[in-house]
């Protein structure tokens, strides 16, 4: 292999996702790509921690303390200095432009926690996706992955995973359940799936 493509992990919180990624890259489950910067929307995230746990350079784009041109301006700034290829939303809650997400056609990755189209669009994310769920009473809950384009709630997607809802189950649970059986599943797969199209074409 010539080369590894080149991924940045979007952030705004704890980081599971991004540690997910980050054992899936130790293990070998990734061998088209590297992850070489996570970018955090807010200067608390833990996530970043966990990159600098593994070695991976961190750094914050408080998106609070910006307009959304400066905040991009200032990402793409990183992204272009760290020379990376492809972005992976990973629990990002800043909303990016139209603008922004044409510059990067068919590479950037966002995964949520349902089967698209049930449960997402505007405000739907977190929990609050979950409770959704619970509320509309289905038995079938699961996780996205999907290219992201410039008209809202697009891209295409690239896998589903479906995971049963429980008796008992509370919105806590149920997240935990679809974390672990689908999105740390489905993220690194993706992940590897765009990073050996980039680098074998």
């Amino acid at each position: 292999m010539l080369r590894k493509a080149r991924i940045a992990v979007f952030v705004s919180g704890g980081g599971t996702n991004l540690e997910a990624l980050l054992k899936a890259q130790e293990s070998g489950a990734i061998p088209h790509g590297e992850i070489v910067l996570v970018i955090a929307s807010n200067e608390t995230a833990y996530a970043l921690t966990r990159a600098a746990n593994h070695g991976v350079p961190g750094t914050a784009v408080p998106r609070k303390q910006m307009s959304q041109e400066a905040f991009e301006a200032a990402i793409t700034e990183k992204l272009a200095e760290y020379k990376v290829d492809i972005i992976v939303l990973a629990g990002f809650l800043s909303i990016l432009s139209e603008n922004f997400v044409r510059q990067w056609p068919d590479r950037i990755l966002n995964i949520h926690p349902s089967l698209i189209p049930s449960f997402c669009g505007k405000g739907m994310y977190g929990l609050k996706v979950h409770e959704a769920a619970l509320a509309k009473g289905v038995k079938v809950t699961g996780a996205t992955v999907h290219l992201v384009n410039e008209i809202p709630d697009g891209g295409k997607i690239l896998l589903q995973k479906a995971v049963d809802i429980l008796p008992g189950d509370t919105p806590e649970i149920l997240q935990r359940r679809v974390m672990e059986q689908a999105e740390w599943v489905l993220l690194p797969q993706a992940a590897e799936m765009l990073c050996k199209q980039i680098t074998e074409n």
